[in-house]
């Protein structure tokens, strides 16, 4: 890719780079993009915009460089406010650059606290060093941001579906430019157009109901960075066009996940969903999350399509965005089953990293459906989250998120007790109004096992339920038992005695509609 020439004289990066290698007594290197100098001290990072007019950006001068300084300040300090220290003018003249002193200000660029290269997400997950833990972080972070982030207003320009359709087209029309026609972009751009198309009512209902945010825009791996030990956050928010920041918050979620799975770790991909979904309840946008996948594995093909050269393991993004419009129409329903203190979260968890599935869990989502966080204990609440009616709004409301996962082509797992059968087969006739497999997951282990697990979790405090001893007595007494018919579409697992995760997502993938 040839770099864009500049539309003015542009200052001498190397004349700072010396000036700071005289002040520090320090070696400084220098990165160059093509939009951007980014000049790195062993503490410190400064990045200059170059003045470059494109289709995207136009830093032509020294106004809107300066402006685009305080953008990216504004735009990141949102999350990782740590890293974005400020702006420091750069004097003098385009040939004798140089910091400080009393001459006229050319340009400005901003400050950035240096992170060591082996913090960036791409880096560890070549090293080996990404963690589940580091990916939980991330997901936490990220749906925090979007919780708080702003909403686009009903006039503004973004979002609608009209965009999100031309925006698919523009990336598809350039990659045939970039690689040539075939049947492979032909393919893809028949699924785009007709996913598109159908989902334009689901854009619009998501647009209406504040899912259009000022997100981040380009989180992709090499933007996903791990502080300290544990902290995990994104940077480098797009800030020269806000069209490509102010989107559906499943966007920027699609760029993480398909990102990972392109990289080969589906799990950790699924991991963050799970994380995620769980943090903010939005399960409604799984029907154009797959969608959103998609582009975000074409935008990536199409940047290595114009890259001078490709890394030998640099994922090939447009074998990922066949693969995820291949997953897109398997779809299939697991519920679980057991009482308390039976397993059903911890295998349901793993089983949905192994599997590639949207969990959706009871235990959660009841807390939600009364205002309160995960961990919050009802009863400080002066709450009841166990009568009839609110075991009625809960499973409407755990049928509803299945049936949203189900039509973006997800395979789900709703992670609840189950034990009564009127709740079970209402669940079966979901997948079958569906059109997809049911499986039921049925999870038990001895009683004196039940009763120790239930009574070291309420203790620990540290997970949604809140099912006791007691409630676990009430349920081995009342809970119906499978039947002949639901043991033929069962998977039955015995929890005490460890489980081979792989043999029941084989077992469970292997169910044909």
């Amino acid at each position: 890719m040839t770099l864009p020439a500049a539309v003015n004289s542009p200052l001498d990066p190397q004349a700072l780079s010396a000036q700071l290698e005289r002040r520090t007594g320090q070696p400084v290197a220098l990165v160059e993009t093509h939009i951007s100098w980014v000049l790195l001290t062993q503490r410190l990072a400064f990045k200059l915009k170059k003045p470059v007019r494109l289709p995207f950006v136009d830093f032509s001068d020294a106004a809107r460089r300066e402006q685009a300084c305080r953008e990216e300040l504004r735009v990141n300090r949102r999350l990782a406010p740590a890293l974005y220290l400020g702006m420091v003018p750069v004097r003098g003249t385009p040939a004798a650059p140089r910091w400080g002193g009393s001459a006229a200000v050319l340009d400005h660029a901003v400050v950035m606290r240096r992170f060591a290269d082996d913090a960036l997400m791409s880096v560890r997950l070549r090293q080996g060093t990404l963690g589940m833990r580091h990916i939980e972080r991330l997901a936490q972070r990220i749906a925090d941001f979007h919780q708080a982030a702003a909403v686009a207003a009903p006039d503004a320009p973004f979002g609608n579906p009209a965009q999100v359709h031309r925006d698919l087209l523009n990336v598809l029309d350039q990659l045939d430019a970039a690689l040539g026609p075939g049947a492979r972009l032909a393919a893809l751009r028949g699924w785009v157009e007709l996913r598109a198309r159908t989902l334009a009512p689901v854009l619009q209902q998501r647009r209406e109901a504040g899912a259009v945010r000022e997100g981040h825009g380009d989180l992709h791996l090499a933007n996903l960075i791990v502080l300290g030990e544990d902290e995990a956050t994104a940077f480098d928010a797009i800030e020269f066009e806000p069209a490509l920041r102010w989107i559906d918050v499943m966007s920027d979620i699609a760029f993480a996940t398909m990102d990972l799975q392109a990289h080969g770790r589906p799990d950790l991909a699924f991991r963050f969903l799970d994380v995620y979904l769980q943090q903010r309840g939005d399960y409604a946008g799984t029907r154009v999350l797959r969608l959103f996948q998609v582009y975000r594995a074409l935008v990536r093909a199409l940047v290595q399509a114009l890259s001078p050269a490709r890394a030998a393991d640099a994922p090939d993004y447009l074998a990922c965005a066949e693969a995820l419009v291949a997953a897109g129409s398997a779809p299939r329903l697991l519920i679980t089953y057991g009482p308390s203190g039976s397993g059903k979260s911890t295998l349901a968890q793993a089983l949905a990293l192994r599997a590639g599935a949207v969990r959706i869990r009871s235990d959660v989502e009841r807390k939600r459906l009364h205002g309160l966080q995960a961990l919050q204990r009802s009863a400080a609440q002066g709450l009841d989250l166990y009568t009839p009616e609110a075991g009625r709004r809960t499973f409407e409301h755990l049928a509803a998120c299945a049936r949203e996962a189900l039509l973006g082509g997800f395979a789900v797992i709703v992670d609840a007790a189950f034990l009564s059968r009127a709740q079970r087969r209402d669940f079966e006739e979901l997948a079958w109004r569906a059109g997809v497999p049911f499986t039921i997951l049925a999870c038990g282990a001895e009683p004196e096992t039940l009763r120790a697990r239930v009574a070291a979790r309420d203790a620990a405090g540290t997970d949604p339920s809140e099912a006791s001893v007691e409630v676990l007595r009430k349920q081995l007494e009342t809970g119906e038992p499978l039947d002949a018919a639901e043991r033929a579409c069962a998977i039955e697992v015995a929890t005490d005695v460890p489980v081979d995760i792989e043999a029941v997502a084989a077992r469970w993938l292997g169910v044909s509609g």
